[in-house]
């Protein structure tokens, strides 16, 4: 019989403490080292990966939420980023339609929330109580920062999302419909005038056409002097009803004369608009400001399909919100409700501008562009259009996401525009690319006021219009054969 040996008894697996092997979950109460140097690394991460501090510690459930919605906003901005890229225009059409900025507002709403949940839960990870006397006030404190910086982002960034698309949504709330390029060109008029309370009627101050390259961006700025008379009008009503132009024309009652900026008033006011520009409401524009359109397509012999109007009874609000313009003055100008007595002096002066740089706020900047009882209309204009650059100039991305709550309120009480929204992505693009050229000026006016020899009294249509085909379509150069 055989005597089997002895069995040994199985070895038994030694596990390691679960302190030591899962310490963030289940840290030693006992050191307030161990538990210091663990509220500081829950803090950091609650910060860096919202949800992966309950991930490692806390309630698993609260922790898929967190990591899933910090995992999808990291997507979105890696989208984002490649979009701005690669796809620029369509990143731009998608934060400028205004059901896509109502998500982003509510998801940014959500996020500053949630970020305050997993900060406090974070901080009830932590066990303050358990940490060393000197760390608890500054975990804590971190941690509040720290919410406020994330949480804070969030919920400024839904507040800017709901202001693009209620300044989109003011400002583009009425538009026509797109139109492609004329012979290369986005024409758009430009319009300023003063619509101050207390006024029956609106003369332009300001009449421009701003002529923007669809391929390269370029942009040329045509200035049309507002008391350029006897101008033709392009194929439509306003032909029709003067069909050898507005020669001659003048109403006592009406107040209009055959000026260009006189026809606000005349249309508007003096005729029935509304048959006569029937769309124009419907299109976001008015009968006054198409028959000016139809004047300056007649004027420069080109299409011009939309407009953009600015008060300026609140342009000074624009440029406080941009943070005020740089301009070179060329010469001394008054400022304040001047009146030009009978012997040719002054009174009203508030102050005056000097020559020189000058950073100007919006008050000022006002006052200079209108300024014109000790220079002449044609200067006025000059300064006109050096304004709108500088204005331009102040569009930088960085001022714009820094001041973008005023620039947007300033914006919808001052501008109205029948442009598209859906065009806005497009022309987007085609800004980035003008602000890396120089703006061409083009001012129809004398030579000695620094224009290309224009008498404004008694234009020569043919003229303008061959110079300015010449501007925006210079002939192509030939190259020489080699001899």
């Amino acid at each position: 019989m055989s005597v089997s040996a002895p069995s040994r008894p199985a070895a038994r697996t030694v596990r390691r403490p679960l302190v030591e092997e899962r310490p963030l979950r289940h840290p030693d109460l006992t050191s307030p080292q161990v538990m210091t140097r663990r509220g500081w690394w829950l803090v950091v991460l609650n910060f860096l990966f919202p949800g992966s501090a309950q991930a490692v510690a806390g309630n698993r459930r609260l922790a898929k939420i967190g990591l899933g919605a910090t995992l999808a906003m990291w997507a979105l901005i890696a989208l984002a980023v490649v979009s701005a890229m690669l796809w620029r225009q369509a990143l731009v059409a998608f934060a400028t339609n205004w059901f896509v900025l109502l998500a982003a507002q509510v998801l940014l709403i959500g996020y500053a929330i949630l970020w305050v949940v997993l900060t406090i839960d974070t901080l009830r990870l932590v066990t303050l109580v358990r940490t060393g006397r000197i760390a608890r006030f500054g975990i804590a404190v971190t941690a509040i920062v720290l919410m406020v910086v994330s949480g804070g982002t969030a919920a400024y960034a839904s507040t800017v999302a709901g202001s693009t698309r209620d300044a989109l949504g003011a400002i583009f709330g009425a538009s026509g419909p797109s139109v492609p390029p004329s012979d290369g060109y986005y024409n758009i008029l430009l319009l300023g005038a003063d619509s101050a309370k207390g006024r029956d009627h609106m003369l332009f101050d300001s009449i421009s056409v701003v002529s923007v390259n669809a391929d390269t961006g370029a942009v040329t700025i045509t200035g049309i002097p507002r008391d350029m008379r006897n101008v033709p009008f392009s194929e439509g009503p306003m032909q029709d009803l003067y069909p050898n132009g507005h020669e001659g024309h003048s109403d006592a009652y009406c107040g209009w004369d055959n000026k260009i900026n006189q026809l606000n008033t005349e249309v508007g006011q003096c005729m029935d608009g509304e048959a006569m520009y029937p769309d124009a409401a419907a299109n976001g524009s008015t009968p006054g400001i198409e028959a000016t359109k139809d004047a300056a397509e007649g004027v420069l012999g080109i299409e011009i399909p939309y407009y953009v109007f600015i008060d300026m009874d609140g342009f000074a609000a624009l440029i406080d919100a941009l943070g005020g313009v740089d301009i070179t003055v060329d010469e001394r100008l008054p400022t304040g409700a001047i009146h030009q007595n009978a012997d040719g002096s002054l009174s009203g002066v508030k102050g005056w501008i000097e020559v020189g740089e000058q950073h100007m706020d919006g008050d000022t900047a006002q006052w200079y562009a209108r300024s014109r009882y000790t220079t002449s209309d044609w200067s006025r204009m000059q300064r006109q259009r050096q304004l709108q650059q500088a204005i331009l100039a102040q569009f930088t991305p960085a001022n714009v996401l820094t001041r973008f709550q005023s620039i947007a309120a300033a914006g919808t009480e001052i501008v109205n525009t029948d442009i598209p929204q859906d065009l806005i992505p497009y022309l987007s693009e085609l800004a980035l690319k003008a602000k890396e050229q120089k703006v061409t000026t083009i001012e129809l006016v004398y030579e000695s006021a620094g224009g290309i020899g224009v008498d404004p009294d008694d234009p020569d249509f043919d003229f303008i219009h061959s110079y300015l085909d010449g501007v925006l379509h210079p002939p192509t150069p030939t190259a020489t054969p080699e001899g």
